[in-house]
């Protein structure tokens, strides 16, 4: 197992930041002692005031993680500006496609479900491998250990982020950097905002804070554990899925059937 990952005094970035657990993660990390967090998101007005709400050791920057060309510009520019990235929170997402989605659907997840960590994989890991030191989060979800029964897109490309997540793990362990890959299952965020009685995320039961998912996240750094699961629940839920996967895919279709009869029962 990697070594625990100190946070006092490093300089962190979290993508995503403007709000729901990217925000949480910055304040969590502004908390434990950080000496600067760069929160990024695509909304310059909305980072820049989440950067001002946080503090003075709070710094927004603005770009889009699926463009990888900024995401080298933004690891060069913080790491001219602010000195070395010690720990990236790769935790930008989109909620993109009900269904099977269409093919922009499918595009926007991939770029940013996969594609952002492997932009800044091959951006940061160069600069942290001759250092010999440094950590990636990757923000996957349960969708990727399990499945997410509204949207394929989603689910799919979160099964990607996880795949990822342990490559790397495994591919960059000699180079002095370790990866964690969080796991939520249902967070009160804006994403989530909308999801009603009839979404699949319900099945996991109830939802949790950001700021909860931010401590789980501090804890496993502090252990050096590769997976975070704010809901320690979705353990059982891999385990029971890996173990029996005929019997896991009938409750699913169990538990999609009930969905159905649900929605259709509000409807009428």
């Amino acid at each position: 197992m990697p070594e625990p990952f100190s946070i006092p005094g490093t300089t962190a970035v979290v993508t995503g930041a403007a709000g729901g657990i990217g925000l949480a993660l910055a304040r969590r990390l502004l908390r434990e002692g950080a000496a600067r967090v760069v929160v990024t998101d695509r909304d310059a007005d909305r980072i820049a005031a989440a950067a001002e709400a946080l503090g003075e050791r709070a710094h927004a920057m603005a770009f889009d993680v699926a463009d990888e060309n900024a995401v080298a510009d933004a690891v060069a520019r913080i790491e001219r500006d602010h000195g070395p990235i010690d720990l990236w929170c790769s935790n930008a997402g989109v909620a993109a496609g009900r269904g099977l989605g269409d093919d922009a659907d499918w595009d926007l997840s991939w770029r940013v479900h996969v594609m952002a960590h492997v932009y800044v994989a091959r951006a940061l890991f160069p600069r942290m491998a001759r250092r010999g030191s440094g950590h990636l989060l990757v923000t996957a979800s349960a969708a990727g250990l399990l499945t997410q029964l509204d949207s394929a897109p989603y689910s799919a490309t979160k099964h990607g982020a996880v795949a990822l997540a342990e490559w790397l793990a495994i591919r960059h362990a000699d180079e002095g950097i370790s990866v964690s890959c969080l796991c939520p299952q249902g967070v009160n965020t804006a994403m989530t905002a909308g999801d009603g009685g009839a979404s699949a995320t319900r099945l996991g039961g109830d939802y949790i804070e950001p700021d909860d998912v931010a401590e789980s996240v501090v804890a496993a750094l502090h252990t050096g554990r590769f997976l975070v699961l704010p809901h320690p629940e979705a353990a059982g839920f891999e385990q029971r899925r890996a173990a029996d996967r005929d019997r896991w895919l009938d409750g699913m279709r169990r538990a999609w059937a009930k969905i159905r009869a649900g929605a259709a029962g509000r409807a009428d």
